[in-house]
């Protein structure tokens, strides 16, 4: 029995509950995007329709996705940044409490260290795989007017440059893959949806986050989005998730500013 006197509700896994509904398993998803990513996603969809109602064309527009915070001050710069960091990953924090509440815990969507090796081999694998299609597939809709140029980062020459990019990318890796993949995926099967369904919806608000990049940005999202969620539905790990996204980050924010000026493909 629970403290309370009703008896804790056991779900398909046999997890204990602990009084957590189908009709509390909703507000409780759309509490915690209404301060995460489903809030991005708004603020998104009106990036993009601005962009649309501009002069000039989305393709003569920019989306800077890590930029100076404080331009001439590297200290004030540094401190913005890490402070951005540290609020935009709270959220995380939210749902290991909601899954304690629960009777789980993070390790019940498999984020945790108890396969570390296995975890980076297939996340590695798998960024080889999608950041190679993704790029290539950036330039196409780039060139055909559909997306805006997407700059990676635009930070100067400081010493703490790179870092604040790994941290960055390991922050949307986290953020992203803890709350998109396993966490939505793991309560919207416990709702009883079909796992095609939940993936989904899971693709759909990935791709929805990243509009102001413009429809290239989105469509190329909502298919990673249906490849990470059905890896991890079968796996049950968002760990290689998590490990993936942050080496596509990582290549792309360090790896952009090594190109940048070098190579002529690059916009």
């Amino acid at each position: 029995m629970n403290e309370d006197g009703a008896g804790a509700r056991p779900d398909s896994t046999g997890a204990d509950l602990r009084g957590l509904t189908p009709r509390l398993i909703g507000p409780e998803i759309i509490a915690v995007f209404a301060i995460s990513l489903g809030a991005s996603a708004l603020l998104s969809l009106i990036r993009l329709i601005g962009a649309l109602t501009a002069p000039e064309e989305l393709g003569g527009q920019e989306a800077v996705l890590v930029r100076s915070l404080a331009p001439g001050r590297p200290w004030l710069d540094l401190a913005l940044h890490l402070a951005g960091i540290a609020i935009n990953v709270a959220p995380v924090g939210l749902v290991a409490y909601l899954l304690v509440r629960s009777g789980e815990s993070m390790r019940t969507i498999g984020v945790d260290f108890r396969e570390p090796g296995r975890d980076l081999l297939r996340g590695a694998a798998l960024a080889a795989a999608i950041g190679g299609s993704g790029l290539v597939f950036y330039l196409l809709v780039f060139q055909a007017g559909f997306n805006l140029n997407v700059v990676p980062e635009s930070l100067p020459e400081v010493w703490w440059r790179v870092p604040v990019l790994v941290a960055e990318a390991a922050q949307n890796g986290v953020l992203e893959e803890v709350l998109v993949a396993g966490y939505l995926l793991h309560r919207l099967g416990q709702l009883g949806w079909s796992p095609w369904r939940s993936v989904a919806v899971s693709a759909v608000l990935r791709g929805s986050y990243h509009l102001y990049q413009g429809f290239g940005g989105f469509v190329g999202n909502v298919v990673m989005g249906v490849v990470f969620g059905r890896l991890y539905q079968r796996w049950g790990r968002a760990m290689p998730l998590v490990a993936a996204h942050t080496i596509i980050d990582i290549v792309a924010f360090v790896g952009y500013g090594i190109l940048r000026g070098r190579v002529s493909w690059l916009p």
